[in-house]
């Protein structure tokens, strides 16, 4: 049975069993049950699993598969199966026993209702009540369908760890009903810290992020929806290119243009004319015009820096986001010269993630060499992750280099 396939249709069979009646923590164990059966077994013709069981008998098998051991509905088939997960182990615990006289008898056979919850699934798993951290891991478990060992492999922590973080995160939405209107914001701002995990574990979370996103595209009609979808596309089309063969970053001005994936370009830029084109700007919309303009760039020296410095305005305009104050005194630097960035930096917070590594390339930019390589090097000593130190160090050597030759 294809994954991906059964990955999909996963949060409207997690909401049809919460209508059912279903907890939304049982529910979701139960899919989860029922998802790694269906991966387990291939989905074979046997029929679901647990449809023998206590209280189940004669009860209809469910969809089966065809002659070339596909299913013909495989949403049908999870729903079957989970349903009777859920059951079993309603039955089995003797705190919900007194609760069953609540619980409607199971559905007769039918077709599978239309009503499509996948949206109310993504606000209660970024539920502002949440820790983005376990916001993150419910929407990957309950939304994308991975596996608790799956997201603690991204995430690099223990399968133990994260199973609690998840247990948690859904004790604290286990009261809230899905029919309650969610904030998109939220949404988005979950969707983007899954994207920015990038790939790790046997998890490719970027393209997670983009799988996730596209569905909510296809749900509700945003604009800032369609800003993210076209942010992510126009990052992730540059994705091969931004690490040598050894493993080495690659500054965006030193890519090879030529590697990068012109269809995702193509697709993200026409995804972020049609948002700008209804007049509600937002951030992420600014975000991928200024990734837009860098796509379009042939070259790095044909970049628009002075159209970047107009989306950053914007962007701090809406957002009054340090980070994106950064960002632009880098542009300013582009654009009016090295010394215009630093009188642009020189009224940030310097405690701001990478203010040393900007500070030391515009030092550079206006030929300052000692003080470059000596910022280049502290950056190395701030930088969080172990790719990104050893690209500051080799900057802060190369320029060590430079100043020693007669």
């Amino acid at each position: 049975m294809d994954e991906v396939l059964l990955r999909s249709v996963t949060p409207s069979v997690l909401t049809v069993l919460v209508r059912r009646g279903a907890d939304f923590a049982a529910a979701e164990d139960a899919v989860q049950e029922a998802l790694v059966e269906a991966l387990r077994a291939g989905a074979t013709d046997a029929g679901p699993a647990g449809a023998d069981s206590a209280g189940a008998a004669g009860a209809d098998a469910g969809p089966r598969a065809g002659g070339d051991g596909a299913l013909r509905d495989p949403k049908g088939w999870l729903i079957t199966v989970a349903w009777h997960k859920f059951l079993d182990a309603r039955r089995a615990d003797a705190a919900r026993r007194r609760r069953e006289d609540r619980v409607e008898e199971e559905p007769p056979p039918g077709p599978v209702p239309a009503a499509d919850d996948t949206l109310q699934l993504y606000f209660l798993c970024a539920h502002p009540s949440l820790t983005p951290a376990s916001a993150v891991a419910l929407t990957l478990r309950a939304v994308g369908g991975l596996t608790t060992r799956q997201i603690a492999r991204a995430y690099l922590v223990p399968e133990a760890t994260m199973a609690q973080r998840i247990s948690r995160a859904k004790r604290t939405v286990s009261g809230v009903r899905l029919d309650r209107p969610g904030d998109v914001a939220t949404v988005l701002r979950v969707l983007y810290l899954v994207f920015n995990e990038g790939y790790s574990g046997d998890v490719d979370l970027s393209a997670e992020a983009i799988r996730l996103t596209r569905q909510l595209a296809a749900r509700v009609d945003h604009p800032e929806v369609a800003g993210l979808l076209a942010l992510m596309l126009l990052h992730h089309a540059r994705r091969t290119a931004r690490t040598g063969a050894d493993g080495s970053l690659v500054p965006l001005a030193e890519q090879d243009r030529g590697r990068w994936d012109t269809a995702l370009i193509a697709e993200g830029v026409g995804i972020l004319q049609a948002a700008l084109a209804r007049d509600r700007l937002g951030e992420f919309q600014a975000q991928a015009a200024i990734a837009a303009l860098h796509a379009d760039a042939p070259t790095a020296a044909e970049t628009d820096w002075a159209q970047i410095v107009e989306w950053y305005d914007e962007l701090v305009r809406l957002t009054a986001n340090p980070v994106a104050r950064l960002n632009r005194a880098v542009a300013v630097g582009e654009a009016d010269g090295p010394h215009a960035g630093l009188a642009a930096l020189a009224g940030l917070d310097d405690s701001l993630p990478r203010h040393t590594a900007v500070a030391a390339y515009l030092h550079e930019r206006a030929g300052d060499l000692a003080t470059a390589a000596r910022l280049y090097a502290e950056a190395a000593h701030q930088a969080p992750h172990l790719a990104e130190r050893d690209h500051l160090t080799r900057q802060a050597a190369r320029l060590n280099t430079r100043r020693q030759r007669p």
